[in-house]
């Protein structure tokens, strides 16, 4: 069971993970894709969560899996789009398929 996934050395504390190998539609090659839960404070940590996933691409670390690559977000939800409450708390849920380095 996956418990936590680190992108750039930010580690987030996760739920429902799921892994799974999709096709590079272009090259034919095999891309690892994950998906996973997590949980942000609003406020300033919601305004930071959400700066920093503007950078779109990771070095993503999977430590229980042992599992490391360079990652993009395919797909991102949030249950808010405005968290100013530092009391409330957002759910997120983040796609991150890998960088084809095959170009």
């Amino acid at each position: 069971m996956v418990n936590e996934v680190i992108l750039n050395n930010i580690t987030f504390k996760v739920t429902d993970y799921k892994e799974e190998i999709v096709k590079n539609k272009n090259m034919g090659n095999d891309l690892r894709k994950v998906s996973f839960d997590f949980k942000v404070k609003g406020g300033n940590e919601y305004h930071e969560v959400t700066k920093f996933l503007y950078e779109n691409t990771f070095d993503v670390k999977i430590p229980e899996k042992k599992l490391e690559f360079r990652g993009t977000i395919n797909k991102y939800f949030t249950s808010r789009g405005d968290f100013s409450d530092e009391n409330s708390v957002a759910d997120f849920r983040l796609e991150l398929i890998e960088v084809d380095t095959e170009k």
